[in-house]
């Protein structure tokens, strides 16, 4: 067994994180990976259990590479300001192999993702949010953040008053380092947004890097039709209908 936590108390709670995450019945996620909120010390937290790898990832996880348990609550250390507050993470071993494996977060009360304004026409501010969504994603480059997996569902929006506060999940794909122009704009191609939305986006985006407009416009499109023209042609291939 091996766990780290930002205190003593949450040792205690990682110590017995199989018996939480087995008697709390508030599922929120449930596919590779299942993610489950429970009530701690009166605070809802977020435990996410990952999918026991195959032999192959046991021994990669085991002796070479660090596990994505371990991956979420370090990168969670290092952008503190940007993710839901980390509490810590367990790994269990079988046979001397990693096994089990567990990520604890503070629970992040947002009010919709970046998703619900990208495919709703009609809600509200989405110009706004459209807006602040820019700022934070710069914010992040600035500090030299490249979120591999910025989808829809991993950028979570809290709307308080007038302003919006973004948090970033799913983050033990990370990369840390200076970004290229490049860089910074393809890592809008998997928000799956719509051409006119995403010309919004890197306009304000080119707005707060000094940036050319046009030539930020057209670089986010290229990714972001190249990424949608990957996986439409992985859908085809597995006999499934493409929506555009």
């Amino acid at each position: 067994m091996k766990l780290e936590s930002v205190d003593t108390n949450s040792k205690l709670l990682l110590k017995n994180i199989k018996k939480h995450f087995k008697n709390s019945d508030n599922s929120i996620h449930k596919a590779r990976n299942e993610i489950k909120v429970i009530n701690f010390e009166n605070k809802e937290l977020i435990i996410k259990s990952f999918k026991i790898p195959n032999i192959i990832n046991k021994i990669v996880y085991s002796f070479f590479k660090d596990s994505k348990a371990k991956k979420s609550y370090d990168n969670s250390l290092k952008i503190v300001d940007f993710v839901p507050k980390p509490i810590g993470f367990i790994e269990f071993k079988k046979f001397g192999l990693i096994n089990e494996s567990y990520f604890v977060s503070e629970k992040f009360g947002y009010d919709f993702t970046i998703r619900e304004p990208l495919l709703d026409r009609g809600f509200s501010d989405r110009e706004a949010i459209f807006m602040a969504f820019a700022k934070f994603t710069f914010l992040l480059h600035e500090s030299n953040i490249f979120h591999l997996d910025y989808s829809p569902g991993n950028i979570l929006i809290k709307k308080e008053s007038d302003t919006y506060t973004f948090k970033i999940v799913d983050i033990n794909r990370m990369q840390f380092k200076t970004l290229t122009s490049n860089e910074r704009l393809k890592n809008f191609s998997k928000l799956w947004a719509k051409d006119d939305d995403l010309r919004f986006i890197a306009k304000e985006y080119a707005r707060l890097a000094g940036l050319d407009t046009q030539d930020c416009i057209e670089v986010a499109l290229k990714y972001s039709q190249t990424h949608k023209n990957k996986i439409n042609t992985k859908k085809r291939l597995r006999g499934i209908e493409v929506v555009d």
